[in-house]
């Protein structure tokens, strides 16, 4: 999976729910806005990225929506005088992104005037639940694609009853916003509705974001992100979850949302934040990576943090996308938890440093490093932590359950691009996540005892300090089952069996011997022997076609550290010593730079 980030909202597809509504009739007007000057000017990183993913992805994943509840007794000239008053506040709302056909963008026009639709939805009454309603009418306006290069970045959809303004339904481009920036129109929009003044602006624009980013600090600040990057890349693991049970990444996977709602968590976290004297984003964070790498079996846990990227006051409050993941790599190997959160404040704040960087040459990096390691990156675990953005999305506050002491509710399907993918919306008065596992690894008890396993690690950690060693006895939450077979490779997980299998067919079926070398104090290295007969094959061709299958091949599939080209297979072929008696056509390794 790539490193792409799925932010704001839930950006997976989820089918709208069947609502039939009475009687409608559908008008649609036109609103005219104007803002500051026409300006000009190179994409942000952020919006690269995500212009990268709009053009390849289908556009009800990339694109992102959003429910605006209307106070009772506005009119709908209110909603629409709101409305241009945003478009004429922001820039990133007058954007688009001239190129020609069949070229991706590199710039950004910024318009002085322009203007925008509003669909208004008319009923005579809303279904029983119109939040959910509204959320469908949103959620359908995400199908096709947005026109970058003149479309305004915005489909709006008035709901009204009898005249009546109920809800304003939204899809964005993912261009333009974000989670943060949804967030930030939001709560802009409820206070014109309320009559406030808005305060000046205090981040920058988009245009203005690019030429910091184009500075020579910029440019440094980006390369020591993609150093970052290839750090973790060429020594972390390469999928969290890899066992028997897993699929690689390269698939998406259907995964129900299970949603934990919880004072227990609530409360506990706060204990733990005032015993330990870490924030409590830091102490969920460190419980967070705690229980996912005890799950996996993982002496670290590697988790995309998307939101963190707002952490600077130039962008926390931009209306633009910033959507860049920050990768988080944190070694758990430490005697207690306490120490594991002293640990993650400085682990957390280094990957937020190095969540900013060129895609384009991060993509280049990425296809490089797992080229010359014979793997494959899975992006198998997604945090977003989203309880502090300046106004709730998802409507989290119109939902049942704020008075829960606990309990967990089941949501529909929906296409699950990782592993593992939690949203956590607030963490007061209330603990309240969703979490959408991948059922190839997580059975539904396995879910929703994750959840309610991080629950009980806080309460724990909030009366004193828990042993790492005790997480199973705790939690409740067991680790991953392997056979005796796999073993760490380069610090993957690794199941030779599937080596072997994987390497047969990329080589069209030749015999193929993986043989374990494990040098005393040294982590095992693995060699294959192809019997190649009178096929023509170099080493290197035969990793190339062997990383070429790994995206797709099965759980614990990483390149051998070497290739032994002979010509006939031995008369026993199960046995490793018969192999290194034949003669040697050739060897070497495909890997143009050793790990």
């Amino acid at each position: 999976m790539t490193p792409t980030p799925a932010v704001g909202k839930d950006t997976m597809h989820q089918n709208p729910q069947p609502f039939t509504p009475t009687t409608t009739t559908t008008t649609t007007t036109t609103v005219a806005y104007a803002g500051g000057d026409e300006r000009r000017g190179p994409l942000t990183m952020g919006q690269a990225n995500m212009i990268r993913c709009i053009l390849r992805d289908d556009p009800t994943h990339i694109n992102i929506h959003d429910v605006w509840p209307v106070p009772e007794g506005t009119s709908s000239a209110a909603v629409t005088d709101a409305l241009r008053a945003l478009a004429g506040r922001h820039e990133g709302l007058r954007t688009t992104f001239p190129h020609p056909p069949g070229s991706a963008p590199v710039d950004q026009a910024v318009a002085a005037e322009g203007t925008f639709t509003v669909t208004v939805l008319d009923h005579a009454e809303l279904p029983a639940d119109p939040a959910e309603y509204a959320e469908s009418v949103a959620r359908a306006a995400r199908a096709g694609r947005f026109a970058l290069e003149r479309e305004f970045p915005m489909r709006i959809t008035l709901i009204t009853v009898n005249g009546q303004p109920a809800y304003v339904a939204l899809a964005f481009s993912h261009a333009v916003a974000d989670g943060s920036a949804m967030a930030i129109l939001r709560e802009e929009f409820a206070e014109l509705l309320a009559g406030k003044e808005l305060p000046g602006l205090t981040s920058l624009p988009p245009v203005d974001l690019a030429a910091v980013e184009a500075s020579p600090a910029g440019l440094r600040k980006s390369e020591a992100s993609l150093r970052y990057w290839e750090r973790i890349l060429r020594t972390g693991p390469q999928e969290m979850f890899a066992e028997p049970r897993g699929r690689r990444p390269g698939t998406d996977e259907e995964a129900r949302q299970v949603t934990l709602r919880s004072r227990r968590g609530g409360r506990a976290l706060a204990g733990a934040a005032r015993r330990t004297g870490h924030p409590e984003a830091t102490v969920l964070m460190a419980a967070w990576c705690a229980l996912v790498a005890h799950r996996a079996g993982q002496d670290s846990c590697v988790t995309a943090v998307p939101s963190a990227n707002r952490f600077h006051a130039r962008v926390a409050r931009s209306v633009t996308t910033t959507s860049q993941d920050a990768l988080l790599h944190l070694d758990v190997r430490v005697p207690a938890f306490d120490a594991l959160v002293s640990r993650t404040w400085g682990a957390v704040l280094n990957a937020y440093r190095h969540s900013q960087f060129d895609s384009v040459r991060l993509w280049e990096m990425i296809d490089r490093v797992t080229a010359e390691r014979g793997s494959h990156f899975g992006r198998d675990v997604v945090f977003n932590d989203v309880s502090a953005l300046p106004a709730p999305i998802l409507g989290t506050e119109a939902q049942d359950g704020d008075d829960a002491e606990q309990e967990l509710t089941w949501g529909p399907p929906q296409a699950l691009p990782t592993r593992m993918l939690a949203f956590t919306y607030r963490t007061t008065p209330q603990l309240h996540i969703s979490l959408w596992a991948a059922p190839s690894v997580f059975t539904p008890e396995e879910a929703e005892g994750f959840l309610t396993g991080l629950v009980l690690l806080l309460e724990a950690a909030a009366a004193g300090d828990v042993p790492m060693e005790a997480l199973a006895e705790v939690t409740g939450v067991r680790p991953a089952e392997r056979g005796p077979d796999w073993l760490r490779v380069d610090g993957c997980w690794v199941s030779p069996d599937a080596v072997r299998e994987t390497l047969g067919r990329a080589v069209d079926g030749l015999p193929v011997r993986i043989q374990v070398t494990e040098a005393s104090g040294a982590e095992p290295h693995l060699t294959a022997y192809i019997a190649c007969g009178e096929t023509p094959l170099t080493p290197a061709e035969a990793h190339r076609a062997l990383t070429a299958l790994i995206p797709a091949a099965g759980s614990g599939v990483l390149a051998p550290h070497r290739y032994v080209l002979v010509e006939n297979p031995p008369a026993e072929p199960d046995r490793s010593d018969a192999w290194r008696r034949l003669n040697t056509i050739d060897e070497g390794t495909g890997r143009s730079r050793q790990v």
